[in-house]
């Protein structure tokens, strides 16, 4: 830690000294006006790209790891789970269970929500990390 904020410090102390020398040739008049203007306007350019950068090219964060028993999944949704792990459709799911299209629905949202995803792949990625289907 030390070591970046003593990084950023002489970052922004070279780009202050650089500011006031391009005001002292300014104020001499050494180049025309739109030569300053031009390297203020390169230099915050050249700052904003190496930001961006750097930004982009962070290394996304791991997911947290999801332990079986805190999820809190009921017996019913783990049956809906198991039956999409079959690869199921939510139609072949309501009659292997006995449960309305619009049952089976309403556990894929609850277990959604409990997964933390949108769609039906993920979940099944996440249900396998968790170890809740093999």
């Amino acid at each position: 830690m030390a070591r970046t904020i003593l990084i950023w410090a002489l970052v922004l102390a070279a780009g202050a000294f650089v500011l006031q020398w391009l005001e002292a040739q300014y104020l001499l008049r050494v180049f025309p006006r739109e030569a300053y203007v031009g390297l203020i306007g390169l230099g915050f350019a050249l700052g904003g790209l190496w930001v961006g950068w750097r930004i982009s090219h962070r290394p996304p964060a791991p997911a947290a790891p999801l332990a079986p028993d805190s999820l809190g999944l009921t017996g019913q949704e783990r049956k809906v789970l198991a039956e999409l792990a079959a690869g199921r459709s939510n139609k072949e799911i309501a009659r292997a269970l006995g449960l309305s299209p619009n049952t089976v629905k309403t556990h894929l949202a609850n277990l959604y929500a409990k997964l933390e995803v949108t769609r039906r792949t993920q979940a099944l990625n996440r249900a396998r990390e968790a170890g809740l289907i093999p």
